[in-house]
């Protein structure tokens, strides 16, 4: 499936599984140092950074599957969750909700920030990270905790507001991590905006050398 193309998407080639797989791998170290528990319940680690930036820089498809490649391999026993958790009983944990929501939070973001296979900017960057990398995965996480910890689901949603401004903070930095690549190494997205920037950089460098007068350069 490429993302880089609004038609014709062709399958998945050995570079979208090494994007996939780096992704995967960035959201397993970033939980390496660990994170701290508030009520309890939920930690807080800089794993969501991870899933924020996989929807945003692969897209929807690609993002989602690289959080269900990650999450298989905790399912099979691998800690690679913050605090080097592991295992299925994970998924059955209060935690299991926020972690499987990561899917369908890196599938939003990938849709919005890549709305329409157009280029992505500042604002819709932040929307999409928002509402996907927050809002979808509370979405699935907080009636999974309320379920597993018997708490109201009002009582549970009032208690995981303290989470937001730290993953308002992520969402910042993931999005000027974005725009940072869009500008600098716009190959990363591998989509169609992404090679029409770089043939329209590369033509602009070789009028500028073709340009030049003779012995005027080092």
């Amino acid at each position: 499936m490429d993302e880089a193309r609004p038609r014709g998407r062709r399958g998945v080639d050995a570079t979208d599984l090494a994007r996939v797989a780096v992704f995967a791998g960035i959201v397993a170290v970033l939980g390496l140092p660990g994170g701290f528990s508030v009520f309890g319940a939920v930690p807080i680690t800089a794993q969501t950074l991870g899933v924020m930036l996989a929807g945003a820089i692969l897209g929807p498809w690609l993002g989602a599957l690289s959080m269900t490649a990650l999450l298989t391999l905790v399912a099979a026993g691998l800690p690679l969750l913050a605090g080097g958790r592991g295992g299925a009983t994970v998924f059955i944990g209060p935690t299991g909700g926020f972690a499987l929501g990561w899917i369908l939070g890196a599938f939003v973001i990938g849709l919005i920030v890549h709305a329409g296979a157009r280029k992505p900017v500042w604002w819709r960057t932040l929307l999409g990270i928002v509402v996907g990398g927050i809002g979808a995965v509370y979405a699935i996480g907080i009636p999974v905790q309320s379920a597993v910890t018997h708490l109201p689901l009002g009582s549970t949603a009032l208690q995981s507001l303290v989470f937001v401004p730290g993953d308002l903070i992520k969402a910042v930095i993931a999005t000027l991590v974005v725009r940072t690549l869009v500008r600098a190494y716009p190959r990363a997205f591998r989509r169609e905006w992404a090679r029409t920037s770089r043939r329209r950089s590369e033509g602009a460098r070789s009028q500028a050398v073709g340009s030049r007068p003779v012995g005027s350069g080092r």
